[in-house]
C-alpha cells in the first residue's frame, strides 16, 4: 500500500497557497484594467505601441506612445465600474493607480492629451472609418483600406 504525503511547508514559514492567491488577484486586477481600456475605443485608437509587462514587485506596468496623458487614463480607470481603483499619483507622463490592491504604473511617452487627439483632423479613427452613414463625395477611409 502506498502512503499519501501532504505538501510540506517551506522552512521559511511561507504558505505556497498564499503566493498562488496573490498571483490570481494580480491577474484579476490586470484583466479588469485591460477590459476597462478595451471599452474605451478612443484610448486604444489614439495610442501607438501599447505595451504592458509585470513588475518585479507584483505590480503591472502599462506604457503607450501618443494618445492621452497618464493622468487622464488613471482618472478614467479609477471611475470605471470594472476597474474601480484609487489614483496614488498622476501627472502628464506617469501615474500610479491601485486596483484591487495591485499597483499599476502608467507611462505615456510623448502624450498629446485627449483634447489634442480629438482635434487632430488628420488623425485616423477606426470609428469614423467604419461609419457608413456619413455620405460624402469622397471615398470612405474603409473603402481606401479595402480597395473598394
Amino acid at each position: 500500500m502506498r502512503r499519501k504525503h501532504a505538501l510540506r511547508r517551506p522552512k521559511d514559514g511561507t504558505n505556497p497557497d498564499d503566493h498562488s492567491l496573490a498571483s490570481a488577484c494580480r491577474y484579476e486586477a490586470f484583466g479588469r484594467v485591460m477590459a476597462a481600456l478595451a471599452t474605451k475605443a478612443e484610448f486604444i485608437e489614439s495610442c501607438r505601441d501599447l505595451t504592458w509587462w509585470p513588475g518585479p514587485d507584483e505590480s503591472w506596468h502599462i506604457e503607450w506612445r501618443d494618445g492621452p496623458f497618464a493622468s487622464e487614463v488613471a482618472a478614467l480607470l479609477a471611475r470605471h465600474p470594472h476597474a474601480t481603483g484609487r489614483v496614488v499619483t498622476a501627472d502628464d507622463v506617469s501615474a500610479v493607480l491601485e486596483v484591487r490592491g495591485v499597483r499599476f504604473e502608467l507611462r505615456a511617452v510623448d502624450p498629446m492629451g485627449r483634447t489634442e487627439v480629438r482635434s487632430r483632423p488628420h488623425f485616423w479613427r477606426l470609428a469614423e472609418a467604419l461609419d457608413t452613414t456619413r455620405r460624402t463625395t469622397a471615398r470612405h477611409p474603409w473603402e481606401e483600406l479595402l480597395g473598394g
